[in-house]
Parts: structure tokens; C-alpha cells; sequence
């Protein structure tokens, strides 16, 4: 596959990889995907531990290397399927993950038990714990990762901000010390300017940091009072500068990635190299990046962050002290396998290039799918089973990085991330347009999911332009997303894919294995009057029909549509006036309901004959529900706090409740000022998406 291959120059790294050996016993390890040569008289195994879907691909490496791999797991995650393909698996503790994945003595326990030799964090949970390296350390296990004083400073956003600058980094200006209090933190923002980046010293992820653009804002951040505070610009970009460094002194960095593009300062699309960068620039911005490696004696793979303004000046944000979810991007354009660069540097091997060996072949773009509503504050999270579940690695240049399965559970214990999908091209141009193929062939049913939020960002004039920022979601759709707005082409598209559909599956229901179900039957129609309904509009429509070929007449316009019509299949291939389409039939009844993805975007069409529509009219209508008097979930997940009891006064905008899932808090508030006429949770309660939370009167 064209997205794996490597650069000439990269061969003897990959057959090198056999000389790596902890021992002949048994070792644990978390390790990426390789296309390497193994010594087969070396058996070595390894012990997992992260998400499912970075591990998944981990373990078909470690089994091409002829190491053998024991995967540890909560009790929920016993049938994931980075477990089934373990060699071996040992749970560690119930569903939380502070009883499970963060459960340092249980997990110390699986590595007694299994005579793990080395361990390999991942990109979450216990990646940049410290204290969890030195008690391998102490075991005389393996740390797959930086020493402990690489992650300590690098984690400590105020010292590791006091190191860059130690070692001639560019910084943001700002407030480099604790901030004790609310008053204070309004003080130092007045004197920096707004807006200012308001971050907890310890904080990552994305989840720790915060924009406040004026006194009041920065005022109710209180949960920040061990942060720091920082100037920013309102309209910048966010680069990531991988680097890898081994523990000779050695080091390099691996070019950018673009990661921009976020929500809730949390990256949704990423894309490798930049459309902004310069090769000044990027050789400026690389060297700062391994000059704040040396200064920490880094030996590892890890990611430097920065913000970079308009004009091209860049500042150093944090120092990742571990691997990243879109390390896929930089492995596209480069060839070189970090996790396998990783494993190799921890063992004490020297790097084996150099920086003027790393080039940048093409370009590559991540798409990370999660299981979240796109439509609730650009994705609030889903859960349910995956009915179905088909990813598109039929098609060329496509990468899936998924720990998941069809049948598979998205709980609310866990980050909701589904997979990564990775695209790649010799041009942007076409690296995106095999990204837009990939998401229109990604069959994801049971849970609701981003891939129309996805594809709307990678299409949009703006992005395909590469005029992009972190404030490109609120910018783009400042009244939040609302899914692909139709043009008028487009939406005879729809329509007349709708009824060639509907027309299809009558004709199938009337034959059995190919034949008529009964022998006398009026002669097969070749000409239908429909209605077909889209957004409460009504459109009347004449279909007529060659084989496989409809021409549908659409206010005095015709639309041709062809197809095979696999009824039984999840994908729709079509082609509409010479066009090639891939849709997606999600639902269709005997009453004419039709849902269609189309352009990514989920389209609820009704389809009726000339008859049926005409009697449709007599049918009651539901009357929709008062929502400004009940308070329902808008997520699944448990509730943390109820703030209100029956007979308390409400005022608008108060917060009534707080609902947590996947690591995220959602406050509840009234839409109204009333009286609560009850309460139907408690603290502690796991409720459904769309459960009844409180009565107003």
C-alpha cells in the first residue's frame, strides 16, 4: 500500500529492527505497525496497555517481529479486539479507569505475572506519569519512553516554559509563575493584553487549557488556580514538530503537522506537511524543537507544540513526552516507523540517520472518527453497539488505525475515538480527495458518529484553500454545524437517487429469486408518478426506467441515475448525470421513509406514489414536544451534581445539573425562569441520551 511505503534511504532501518531484543524471556511492550524482517531464534513478548485502536495495529507488528504481546484491560474492554488478538490478556480492574488503566500496583501485578520486560505507554493514560516510570525503573523493567526527568519537566508547563527559554526557544509572552487566585489571574490578564491562554500547569490533552477574552471570562475560571497565563493570537495556527532522539545525544526532527483544525482545543483533522510553512521557517521551528530536546537530555519520540501567528512568528506551547494519535501523518511522508524508532532507542541503539536524510515524500491527512454528534457544540459523545461496521481499506492509499469491530461497544467509560483515518497522496489535492472517497465508503452503524463533520471540513473552500486556524469551526459555522447545506443541483441529486431507490425496491419485492412471485401480474411498469418530501418541501416527480437506468423529471429538469441497486449492500455506488457517487441507504420502511448519506450528510426523504401522498394529507400529525419545560440528557453519561430540588425558583441560564461522559462535563441549565416541578436524578445516576433530567412548571 503507496501510504506505508518507505524512502530507499530507510530499508536497512527496517530490517534492522531484528537485532532488537530485550532478551530471550518475556517483555511487554506497546508498538506500532512495521513491515519488517525478523530473527526467528529471538522470542521475545510484550505486554499492552492504551486504547484499543493504537494497539490493535501494535500487535500485528509485534507478531511480523516474532514477539509475542499480553494485552492488559478493564472488565468491559474483555472482548475488545486488541484482547482477542493478543497472545495473552490480563484484566487490571473494573470499567474506571482509575480502578483499571491508571491502577499503577494493578498493572505493576500484570507485569510480575506475565515476566514483562519492558512496557510501552502509548499516547494516554499513564504516558507521561513519571511516577509510574520510576517504579518500572525500580523493577528493572523497560520504560519505552523518556526518563523520568524528561517527562517531569516537560510536564510542568511552568518549568518546561522556563527550559525553552533557557535554551533560546521562542516562548509566548506572559506570566511564567502560579497563578494563586481568580483576582489575580484578572491582574496579570489586564496587563498582558486579551485575549491570553489561560492553562493548568499540569494540564494536557487539550482539556487543560482555556481562552478568556476578557475580565469575566478569565474571572470564572477558577478550577485554573494552579496555571499560568499566556498572550496568544487570536487567529493563529498549531503546528506539532515531531522529534526523535536517542540516548547518544542524538536527535532529529521528523517535520511538521498541521493540527489546527480543533474543537474544544482538541484536534479534529490534522494533515502533514503544512500549506504554510516555508523550509526557513520549518528548519527554524525544527531546530528550536531539538535544541528543548538536548536541554532535557530527551531520549524518545515525542511532540513539541507551537503557535504560530500570521507573519510566521512561532511560539513554543508544551512538549508531549510520548506519542500522538496523528503520528501516522509524519510516518506517511517520511517512511520511518516511530514505534519502532522508539523501541530501538530505548534498547540504546544510536539513531541510524540523519536530519538531512528525512524527507517529505507527498502528503497526508488525518481524519480522527470519533462517536460523537457533530450537531451538539461540533460533537457531544454517542455510545451504543455497532451494528455495523465497515471500514474503506478497499481503496488505495488509505490507512485505518481502529481497535474496534463491528459487534464492538462504545462505553461511556472511555474516549470515544472510533479510528484514524489516514489518506495519502503525492499532492494535497489528492491525498484530500481520496480522504473525501474514504469517509463517503466508511460504513459506521449503532452510534452516531463525525464523519459528516469530517467531510465538510476537508471539501470546504476555506480548508481546500489551506486558509486555516484554530478558530476555523467557530468561524466556519458560527451558529454550529448543521450538516452540508444543498445547492440546487445537489438536491435533485437527492431526490431523484430517493425515488430511483424506491422504485428499485418495488420491483425487487415484487420477484422471488429472480422471478415474478406470481404468474399473473400485470405487465412490469416503466413509468411512475412519485412524491418525494425533503426538509417540508413536497416535489412531484416521473420516473421512467431502462434496466438499470432511471431518468427522473424534476421541475422540468432530468436527472439520469444508474446503478447495480444491491439492495443487501451498506454502500450505494451510483452514477448521477456522468458523476460517480457513493451514497449510503440507512434506513428504508414500507412507508415510504428513506434516510440517505449523501455528501456525508444524513437527509430524511419520505416517497410516496401519486395515491399514497394524495391520501397522506388525512393523517394526524405529532405535536412536538415543549422543551423549554423539561430538561433532558444530551449525552449518555453519569450525572456528577444536581443543583435543584422540587419547588426551588430557577432563573434562566442556571445550571441545574452536570452531566459527565468520556472524559467530559457537560452543565445542564434552565431555558426558562420557573419553578421545578421534579427531579428525576441524583448524583451518581448513568442516564441515556435523551432522559428526562427535570420538570419545570
Amino acid at each position: 500500500m503507496a501510504a506505508y511505503r518507505s524512502a530507499a534511504g530507510f530499508q536497512r532501518v527496517l530490517h534492522a529492527v531484528k537485532h532488537v531484543c530485550f532478551s530471550k524471556q518475556r517483555c511487554g511492550v506497546i508498538i506500532c505497525r512495521y513491515s519488517t524482517v525478523y530473527d526467528p531464534n529471538e522470542k521475545v513478548s510484550l505486554i499492552i496497555r492504551d486504547f484499543s485502536l493504537f494497539l490493535t495495529c501494535v500487535i500485528k507488528t509485534c507478531k511480523k517481529m516474532g514477539i509475542k504481546t499480553v494485552a492488559v484491560h478493564s472488565d468491559v474492554d474483555s472482548s475488545a479486539v486488541h484482547v482477542k488478538v493478543a497472545d495473552e490478556a490480563v484484566c487490571v480492574g473494573p470499567a474506571p479507569t482509575s480502578k483499571s488503566y491508571l491502577n499503577m500496583d494493578a498493572i505493576m501485578n500484570a507485569i510480575k505475572q506475565t515476566g514483562a520486560q519492558a512496557v510501552h505507554p502509548g499516547y494516554g493514560f499513564l504516558s507521561e506519569n513519571k511516577e509510574f516510570a520510576k517504579r518500572l525503573a525500580a523493577e528493572g523493567v523497560t520504560f519505552i519512553g523518556p526518563d523520568t526527568h524528561a517527562i517531569q519537566a516537560m510536564g510542568d508547563k511552568i518549568e518546561s516554559k522556563l527550559i525553552a527559554k533557557a535554551a533560546k526557544v521562542n516562548t509566548i509572552p506572559g506570566f511564567d509563575g502560579v497563578v494563586k487566585d481568580a483576582k489575580e489571574a484578572v491582574k496579570i490578564a489586564g496587563e498582558i493584553g486579551y485575549p491570553v491562554m489561560i492553562k493548568a500547569s499540569a494540564g494536557g490533552g487539550g482539556k487543560g487549557m482555556r481562552i478568556a477574552w476578557n475580565d469575566e471570562e478569565t474571572s470564572d475560571m477558577g478550577f485554573f488556580l494552579s496555571g499560568h497565563i499566556s498572550d496568544i493570537c487570536a487567529n493563529g495556527f498549531c503546528w506539532c514538530l515531531q522529534v526523535l532522539a536517542d540516548k547518544h545525544g542524538n536527535a532529529l526532527w521528523l517535520n511538521e503537522r498541521e493540527c489546527s483544525i480543533q474543537r474544544r482545543n482538541q484536534k479534529v483533522v490534522e494533515e502533514a506537511p503544512s500549506t504554510f510553512l516555508d523550509p526557513d521557517t520549518r528548519r527554524a521551528m525544527g531546530e528550536q524543537a531539538v535544541s528543548l530536546a538536548n536541554a532535557v537530555k530527551y531520549s524518545s519520540a515525542g511532540t513539541v507544540e507551537f503557535l504560530v501567528d500570521s507573519k510566521k512568528n512561532f511560539y513554543f506551547l508544551e512538549m508531549n513526552t510520548r506519542l500522538q494519535v496523528e503520528h501516522p501523518i509524519t510516518e506517511c511522508i517520511t517512511g520511518l516507523d516511530l514505534v519502532q524508532q522508539m523501541i530501538r532507542i530505548a534498547k540504546g541503539y544510536k539513531l541510524q540517520h540523519k536530519q538531512s536524510d528525512i524527507p517529505i515524500n507527498g502528503w497526508a491527512v488525518e481524519s480522527r472518527v470519533y462517536a460523537e454528534d457533530p450537531y451538539k457544540s461540533f460533537g457531544l459523545p454517542s455510545i451504543g453497539r455497532l451494528s455495523q461496521y465497515q471500514e474503506p481499506l478497499d481503496l488505495p492509499n488509505v490507512r485505518v488505525d481502529s481497535g474496534i469491530q463491528e459487534g464492538s461497544d462504545i462505553s461511556i467509560y472511555y474516549d470515544p475515538m472510533i479510528s484514524k483515518l489516514v489518506t495519502y497522496g503525492k499532492t494535497r489535492e489528492e491525498a484530500l480527495k481520496k480522504m473525501e472517497d474514504a469517509l463517503d465508503n466508511y460504513v459506521i452503524r449503532g452510534v452516531t458518529h463525525n464523519i459528516p463533520l469530517l467531510r465538510e471540513i476537508i471539501v470546504h473552500p476555506r480548508f481546500v484553500s489551506g486558509v486555516i486556524s484554530t478558530k476555523f469551526l467557530p468561524e466556519v459555522y458560527p451558529d454550529g454545524f448543521k450538516g452540508h447545506m444543498l445547492t440546487a443541483g445537489e438536491r435533485r441529486e437527492l431526490l431523484a437517487t430517493a425515488a430511483a431507490l424506491y422504485v428499485a425496491a418495488q420491483l425487487r419485492s415484487q420477484k422471488f429469486l429472480g422471478d415474478l412471485r406470481v404468474s399473473v401480474v400485470p405487465a412490469e411498469s416503466r413509468q411512475w408518478e412519485l412524491c418525494v418530501e425533503l426538509d417540508k418541501s413536497v416535489h412531484m416527480l416521473g420516473v421512467s426506467r431502462s434496466g438499470n437506468n432511471y431518468t427522473v423529471e424534476i421541475d422540468g429538469e432530468k436527472v439520469e441515475v444508474s446503478g447495480e441497486w444491491n439492495l443487501a449492500s451498506a454502500l450505494l455506488p451510483i452514477t448521477i448525470n456522468g458523476k460517480h457517487r457513493t451514497l449510503q441507504c440507512l434506513l428504508r420502511t414500507a412507508a415510504g421513509e428513506i434516510s440517505l448519506q449523501y455528501l456525508g450528510t444524513s437527509f430524511k426523504l419520505r416517497v410516496l406514489s401519486k395515491l399514497a401522498a394524495s391520501l397522506s394529507k388525512h393523517m394526524p400529525e405529532k405535536v412536538p414536544e415543549d422543551t423549554s419545560s423539561i430538561l433532558r440528557s444530551p449525552m449518555p453519561g453519569s450525572v456528577v451534581a444536581v443543583s435543584v430540588k422540587p419547588g426551588d425558583n430557577v432563573a434562566e441560564g442556571q445550571e441545574i445539573c452536570v452531566i459527565e461522559a468520556m472524559k467530559m462535563q457537560n452543565s445542564m441549565t434552565a431555558a426558562k425562569t420557573a419553578k421545578v416541578k421534579s427531579v428525576h436524578c441524583k448524583a451518581g445516576d448513568t442516564v441515556g441520551e435523551g432522559d428526562l433530567l427535570v420538570e419545570l412548571e
